[in-house]
């Protein structure tokens, strides 16, 4: 089993390379041993396969910071992989506050995580511009202070909480990578034009989600648009066919390739997961 150091290097070496990688989403240890055994070079948590997992919808609260955490321990326990957490807003809105959860996940062996500019009020549902630039500089400070730096992803969730605001959406995420965050996401990007708009308005690491397979627009099959390193199923492998069964764009080592739709994986990938 490799180290937490070594993991971490091995995250960062991820984002350091040409191209893009596929990172997909286990909720429970079982799904990350098996992700593992197919080939893939690191995983991240999901909040909504998780919550689904426990029968609750997914949402800002619906799982509890102590939740969360047993379930980044027990995924990153799980394999020698690194894995990213989806931290959500950091279970707080005062910056230090938030940014201790940084520090909580780190302890749980997680290499990198995320913190949005979601509120989880409906009446308000962003924070203020100001407010979201503390907290990700709070987040930055605690990150890059550990013996072992965290990987910070800094998510701008405008357009998929009804704000369709691109230009702010992009004034965030240029925002947040002057604080200092090592990823930038925002996740609600539906066209290849929009793609190279944000992806031409940064220049560090961006992660980007596919789009459903009920989206049919003109990126929909291809390969990611230039500058994104990093592209994440979400809860498709919880919610649909995808990692598991027939979603998953391509292993690492063999690209282009496709699951067969509708197959689950064979009894030697399961039973050869470590």
């Amino acid at each position: 089993m490799r180290s937490y150091a070594e993991k971490a290097a091995a995250f960062r070496a991820l984002h350091e390379r040409p191209g893009a990688f596929i990172i997909p989403n286990p909720w429970d240890a079982g799904t990350a041993r098996i992700l593992a055994a197919l080939g893939f070079e690191a995983l991240a948590t999901t909040s909504l396969g998780f919550a689904n997992t426990l029968g609750r919808a997914d949402g800002t609260g619906a799982v509890s910071r102590d939740e969360v955490l047993a379930n980044c321990r027990d995924i990153a326990s799980a394999t020698d992989l690194p894995v990213n957490a989806d931290l959500e807003n950091l279970y707080a809105d005062e910056p230090r506050a938030a940014a201790e959860m940084i520090r909580m996940a780190a302890e749980a062996g997680i290499v990198g995580g995320s913190i949005e500019d979601a509120t989880g009020d409906r009446a308000k549902p962003i924070y203020d511009f100001n407010l979201a630039v503390e907290r990700v500089q709070a987040a930055v400070e605690v990150a890059h202070s550990l013996p072992v730096p965290f990987f910070l992803t800094a998510r701008a969730e405008n357009l998929i909480q009804g704000r369709l605001d691109l230009d702010d959406t992009i004034r965030r995420l240029q925002a947040f990578e002057a604080a200092g965050a090592d990823v930038l996401y925002a996740p609600g990007l539906k066209d290849l034009a929009t793609i190279r708009t944000v992806a031409s308005a940064v220049t560090k690491p961006r992660a980007r989600r596919p789009r459903s397979a009920a989206d049919r627009g003109p990126d929909r099959g291809r390969r990611p648009a230039p500058g994104w390193s990093r592209v994440r199923p979400g809860a498709a492998p919880k919610c649909r066919r995808c990692a598991l069964r027939g979603g998953r764009t391509a292993p690492p080592r063999t690209p282009g390739r496709r699951c067969a739709r509708g197959r689950a994986p064979s009894d030697r990938a399961a039973r050869s997961a470590p």
